[in-house]
């Protein structure tokens, strides 16, 4: 059995006896057939070979999306799923992700994706970068294209050896915590903490590049006040656990979800019933859809009072929370190192509270054990050589890789010369580990140091301004072999940087932009510009 390729000819699909069902052969037919019409249309490559390595490839992503326009962590999802629009299944999956590859999910973006589109993994809420926006896209594009029957899924690669104990969300083995002391300066208006765990009974190895996921619990006094909200027995039976202990540790009390609100909209009445099934939706009316965490839903559209079963079944799970590490195992073997904002805001005169990290701030004592996990890196460490220059752009906590780095890189008498951009709101109070660092460039580890206050004067100076400011340099250091690296917000700082970089090719390598853009490509296709953004 063949369909008609305009390009090459044939294409072999299913034969009437492979070991499938009617239903499989048919979905596999149509879906081959399709994704060789659309990547026609898009100008991809046919699909080639035998049938189980081109659906493989299909599965993964409907060909190589190394490098898919949208694999991009700064660009809105309507614009990813704009350029993916005409493109099979998986791929449009895949473009719905964060774009992070930060792993939490157990896997990839790519390979998360891929597991959906083949049905082996149903759970669509696991992108915790994406959030909402992902979750309801990728229920979305399952409901207009379902996944693949299971009989024929390819198995998806997770993002860890998820059979060894230490390095899989799923099979976490114990860390101590031991301190999280203050690194900001009196007056600031941060609140970053250095984190000190002790892994030396965990089995975990790491190395420079790689984060670490520990399992949070929830506030306990937000646990109270949803069961309060609830007017439910705290001590009622919810899977083998009592309601408030299931509220602190396995659920997330965040940003409410749609399933919470479908319910809402069953229990409640009048005005706040329609505006409960609007929220459901993904729709904001009134513009304050971003202020709902569960309690706030049931305060707001209360009072409602479900089973606390059907309640808890409307609520995520509480997901890990994943940090760069900070430390180098050749310097603090036997302990892992953060750096971690301690997160807390107020909305409608309640204090909200970042999960995890005020889990490590405030509600851990010296000794207390925690469920922790290691995420190795894909793409983000140190060259093999170490006398390769190395550029680092680390503003705020995304200091912690390239602390981890510049310790490495002493610890191993490293040649290479090291340059970091550091940059945060005041130089008084907010220069995280300024004297480890002045002590790295005396030594000779830290060839170079270049610092940005956006707070200190008239004007707001940045990462990406000094880059610019020392373009010329910069660029004799590229020129040379460095690799560059940057850490921190995806959204705003690392666009910028990127951008920067852009210009500073332009200016002083002599490059156009198109010719600049094909340069900064090179650089990631060789694996010399790598970013763990966030």
């Amino acid at each position: 059995m063949t369909i008609q390729d305009p390009r090459s000819g044939t294409i072999p699909v299913i034969p009437d006896g492979a070991p499938f069902s009617l239903e499989q052969r048919a979905w596999l037919n149509g879906f081959f057939a399709g994704l060789l019409s659309l990547d026609t249309q898009a100008g991809a490559s046919p699909l080639v070979g035998e049938l189980p390595g081109a659906a493989a490839k299909a599965l993964a992503g409907g060909g190589d999306d190394d490098g898919a326009p949208w694999h991009d962590a700064a660009m809105p999802i309507d614009e990813r799923m704009q350029l993916a629009e005409g493109r099979p299944l998986a791929r449009k999956l895949f473009a719905a992700m964060a774009q992070q590859d930060c792993g939490q999910c157990g896997y990839l973006c790519k390979t998360y994706s891929a597991a959906i589109g083949a049905g082996t993994e149903t759970k669509l809420n696991l992108c915790v970068p994406g959030g909402k926006e992902t979750s309801r896209m990728l229920k979305r594009l399952l409901e207009e294209a379902p996944a693949m029957p299971p009989a024929v899924a390819a198995p998806a690669v997770p993002a860890n050896d998820p059979g060894k104990p230490g390095y899989s969300r799923d099979l976490p083995v114990q860390a101590i915590f031991r301190s999280a002391a203050p690194v900001n300066g009196a007056g600031s208006e941060k609140d970053t903490r250095h984190v000190v765990l002790d892994i030396s009974g965990s089995g975990i190895a790491y190395t420079p590049g790689d984060s670490f996921g520990l399992l949070p619990s929830n506030d306990s006094h937000l646990a109270d006040a949803v069961v309060a909200a609830l007017r439910a027995p705290a001590d009622f039976p919810v899977g083998g656990k009592t309601l408030r202990q299931a509220l602190i540790e396995d659920y997330a009390l965040g940003p409410a979800p749609d399933m919470l609100f479908e319910l809402i909209g069953i229990l409640a009445g009048g005005a706040k019933r329609r505006k409960a099934k609007v929220l459901a939706k993904g729709e904001d009316p009134d513009g304050d859809a971003a202020t709902y965490d569960v309690l706030a839903a049931l305060e707001e559209f209360g009072p409602v009072h479900p089973d606390p079963e059907a309640f808890v079944e409307c609520l995520e799970p509480l997901q890990p929370r994943l940090y760069s590490i900070s430390s180098s195992p050749l310097t603090t073997p036997g302990e892992i190192h953060l750096t971690v904002d301690a997160v807390r805001y107020d909305i409608g005169g309640r204090r909200r509270l970042g999960v995890a990290s005020t889990f490590l701030a405030d509600r851990l004592s010296a000794g207390a054990r925690l469920e922790v996990y290691l995420q190795k890196a894909h793409g983000f460490g140190l060259p093999d050589d170490p006398a390769m220059p190395i550029i680092m752009v680390g503003p705020g906590t995304g200091i912690a890789p390239f602390r981890s780095f510049l310790w490495q890189r002493r610890a191993l008498e490293a040649a290479g010369k090291a340059w970091l951009f550091f940059g945060h709101q005041r130089e008084a109070t907010d220069f995280f580990y300024r004297e480890e660092l002045e002590a790295l460039r005396a030594a000779g580890t830290l060839t170079r140091l270049s610092t940005a206050w956006s707070r200190d004067g008239a004007r707001k100076v940045y990462v990406q301004d000094r880059m610019q400011e020392a373009g010329a340099e910069l660029w004799s250091w590229l020129e040379e072999g460095a690799h560059f690296y940057v850490c921190g917000d995806a959204k705003r700082m690392a666009k910028d940087v990127e951008t920067a970089l852009l210009a500073i090719a332009a200016a002083h390598g002599g490059k156009s932009d198109s010719g600049a853009r094909d340069f900064l490509a090179s650089l990631k296709a060789a694996g010399r510009y790598q970013a763990d953004v966030y």
